[in-house]
């Protein structure tokens, strides 16, 4: 593998014209960034990575001590199988839910500094409780910078059939008495911001008080088990040598990761097959496009997250946790890109839709919805066989890299192994079609794996 590799390498010594580039693998940094906003990205990165201790004033209860503990595949900055809880008491005999707030609700924080005795249970009161699974973190930045305008027009003017509204929450950092802004991270889009949803999960999930968010949880809402338990003045979060507290390295980390990939680009038959179901009323295949003003390297991109980040009813699957104004049967629209690298895993909030292979994972996730994405799952039911498969295939190519045969985030010379032979000069007698599996080889997607084509997967090869 390794000689014939060569040999097509020796052959382009010569540089190539370059018509576009390779796409970001996971937890690369926004291309086009410039010298400082690079060290910030990897200044940011060091912090993510890094576990907070006891003597910076992790917990007293805490779920776990760093932002990779969680936030890790296929990169940091990714999704993974790990869980939190939620819980709380459910409405009834004209009582609204209630989170159990005074009890350290809605959110468990599983591990303390001092078991048993700093130790949060699930109160005796809650008859309610959610698994909720880590998200993937990539493209943070340029959700973070979509006007709230744009995702607003369509709450405004919904597709037929759905009726999705905006949960308008405040941003941690706005002044008291400035107006909501839309929420659009979190399975309820309970936050609006990057560095909103950075202090929050460093207090909630770390138990890192910041300024933002500078009171501490007591486990299960006890004080006095708090004064015994927390020893580290608040807010716990000091600024480093370079003058920054650590939600805003977190922060810097987040904004600048880039997008998952999708290949190939366009012209998969299930693309289209997407929007004729009516995946698309909810998870929009039309982009959204970052606003001049945004961050330089986040400005005017044009990109497809396929959300509309509002929340729709789902029914009886979602998690039945209220939220704010969002209720027990209402879910944000989960953002599609980068599906492929979670449904080896498994789909949904709490990735019920497990199991089984990918393309079975994503049936049943699409099984599973109810209410307002009844009439999809229904329009996907009636679809062929090789419909089906075509649609699944294309899910399949959100998060998928350029010559990534394999389909593990990586480039290797596995990859290697199985594209070479697909290699031709340009028009080739059977040229490669989109929804071919060799499509991951036809960068340019002009049908052929020619060496333009090579010339790229030099640059995208990862190795081992």
């Amino acid at each position: 593998m390794r000689t014939s590799l060569l040999v097509l390498h020796a052959i382009l010594a010569a540089p190539l014209a370059q018509a576009q580039e390779i796409q970001p693998r996971p937890g690369d940094p926004m291309p086009g960034l410039s010298l400082t906003q690079l060290q910030r990205f990897n200044l940011g990165r060091q912090v993510f990575v890094t576990p907070i201790s006891l003597g910076e004033g992790r917990g007293p209860v805490f779920n776990d001590d760093s932002c990779i503990g969680c936030h890790f595949g296929p990169a940091a900055g990714g999704g993974s199988s790990i869980f939190v809880t939620r819980f709380g008491k459910a409405a009834a005999g004209g009582m609204p839910f209630d989170p159990l707030d005074s009890l350290g609700g809605s959110l468990l924080q599983a591990n303390s500094i001092n078991s048993p005795s700093c130790d949060e249970q699930i109160p005796a009161q809650a008859d309610v409780t959610a698994m909720r699974v880590t998200p993937p973190l990539f493209g943070f930045g340029l959700i973070d910078s979509i006007l709230d305008s744009d995702i607003l027009v369509n709450e405004v003017f919904p597709p037929t059939g759905v009726s999705g509204r905006a949960h308008m929450v405040h941003a941690l950092e706005d002044p008291i008495g400035a107006p909501p802004r839309v929420g659009r991270f979190g399975f309820k889009a309970g936050v609006a911001t990057v560095l909103s949803f950075s202090a929050d999960a460093s207090m909630n999930e770390m138990g890192l008080t910041n300024r933002l968010l500078p009171v501490e949880n007591a486990p299960n809402g006890n004080q006095a088990q708090l004064a015994m338990c927390d020893t580290v003045a608040d807010p716990e979060d000091v600024t480093d040598a370079g003058g920054m507290f650590k939600i805003d390295r977190m922060t810097d980390f987040q904004r600048l990761l880039a997008p998952p990939p999708q290949t190939p680009r366009s012209g998969m038959s299930g693309a289209a097959i997407f929007d004729a179901v009516g995946c698309n009323k909810c998870h929009l295949s039309t982009p959204f496009t970052t606003p001049p003003t945004a961050e330089a390297g986040l400005a005017n991109i044009s990109f497809r997250p396929y959300s509309d980040f509002l929340v729709h009813d789902i029914g009886s699957t979602a998690d039945q946790i209220v939220d704010g104004t969002v209720s027990e049967t209402e879910m944000r629209t989960t953002p599609l890109w980068g599906l492929r690298n979670r449904a080896t895993l498994g789909l949904w909030h709490d990735m019920r839709a497990s199991g089984g292979t990918a393309e079975q994972n994503i049936a049943a996730a699409i099984q599973l919805h109810e209410g307002e994405g009844l009439g999809a799952r229904s329009a996907f039911n009636a679809l062929s066989t090789t419909q089906k498969n075509q649609l699944t295939q294309f899910l399949l190519s959100l998060g998928r890299l350029e010559f990534d045969y394999e389909g593990n985030s990586n480039v290797d010379e596995v990859d290697w192994f199985f594209l070479r032979t697909l290699v031709s000069g340009p028009a080739p007698a059977s040229p490669i079609l989109p929804d071919d599996v060799g499509a991951v080889a036809d960068f340019d997607q002009d049908g052929d794996f020619d060496l333009e084509d090579f010339g790229a997967l030099q640059r995208a090869f990862t190795g081992p």
